[in-house]
């Protein structure tokens, strides 16, 4: 399936893995390549600069000569901002051509990218911060519905409405994120007009995700309703998985917490990683989960996970193509994998 995103970041398929805090490390990434799609290092999951270039490497020796890159996530707080210009520079020196950038989309950030010879995606919730994006001088945009984990941002609007509003507006290439984990909801992204998805959740219980293993399997067994948003008395809600933590969050937010220092530790993310990620304990730490897990339904490769996505997108188009043929005989809906 070729697309305007494949042919300006070089995948085979129209797939994007989501930066993943903590998760996306250079076997993950490089699995995604290998596979056809695009995956994204995160610079703040990394402990020192070091470590970062040293994971970079390993991911370009990895992805056997195709295409990964970096996640840039621009904090609220702009001390936490200080090592985004050196990581841009980082990312370029070790091969990552391809940048995808959260919060603020200033015009400088995307020429120091196109400087060294990289393409910006600009990931936004809003359909005006997508056009301020693209003004800036994004080379695409990311635009993710409520449905998705993590950080969503303040916009209640779901995924497939803000697609159809921003596709109207837009003149660069659109990836659509938020909620999507089966192949006829890719299928129908592209039917809709945009150029590939954004997928997070659905890649969490893949063999090269280094997630406890008692993790996974919890998660393999959640229904779409276990994801659920907290902090929202902070104003920048967090989709996560329904855990211990998060009723305990809910609980403070009842009795008035409205702002992270409120929740202490429970609001960080290191808790999740230092223990449902290395432990296995499901309970610790706001896990970010959105409702796509129903359909991560196994623990496989990422190549098995977009094999099988693919095939089912495949079979979906064919359907659609069918609708506007003559018709020789009923049509009904085919059983996908």
């Amino acid at each position: 399936m070729r697309t305007r995103l494949t042919d300006l970041f070089g995948m085979r398929l129209p797939v994007m893995g989501g930066g993943l805090m903590w998760l996306s490390d250079a076997r993950y990434v490089a699995a995604l390549a290998r596979a056809g799609a695009l995956g994204f290092l995160t610079p703040r999951s990394f402990d020192s600069l070091d470590s970062f270039r040293a994971a970079l490497r390993d991911c370009r020796a990895a992805s056997e000569g195709r295409p990964f890159g970096v996640n840039i996530t621009q904090s609220r707080r702009p001390e936490e901002n200080r090592l985004v210009p050196v990581w841009i520079d980082v990312g370029l020196e070790e091969g990552a051509m391809a940048f995808e950038t959260v919060g603020p989309s200033p015009r400088e950030l995307f020429e120091r990218i196109h400087a060294g010879g990289g393409r910006v995606i600009h990931k936004c919730a809003f359909v005006a911060h997508a056009l301020k994006a693209q003004d800036a001088g994004a080379d695409a945009v990311a635009l993710v519905g409520c449905e998705a984990g993590g950080h969503p941002g303040t916009n209640e609007l779901p995924t497939f409405v803000l697609a159809a509003l921003a596709l109207a507006q837009l003149r660069v290439p659109m990836a659509l994120g938020g909620g999507i984990g089966s192949g006829r909801q890719i299928a129908a992204a592209l039917a809709l007009g945009a150029d590939a998805v954004v997928m997070g959740t659905r890649f969490l219980v893949c063999e090269e995700i280094w997630a406890h293993e008692n993790y996974k399997n919890h998660l393999v067994a959640q229904p779409a309703e276990t994801s659920t948003l907290a902090l929202r008395s902070t104003g920048h809600p967090w989709r996560v998985l329904d855990n211990d933590t998060a009723r305990r969050t809910r609980a403070m937010e009842s009795e008035g917490a409205c702002s992270y220092p409120h929740f202490g530790a429970l609001s960080t993310g290191r808790l999740g990683r230092e223990g449902a990620y290395a432990t296995g304990d499901w309970n610790s730490g706001l896990l970010s989960m959105g409702p796509a897990v129903a359909f991560a339904d196994r623990i496989e490769p990422v190549a098995a996970v977009l094999e099988r996505l693919m095939h089912d997108a495949a079979t979906c188009a064919a359907h659609l193509s069918a609708l506007t043929c003559p018709a020789t005989h009923p049509i009904s809906p085919t059983p996908l994998s």
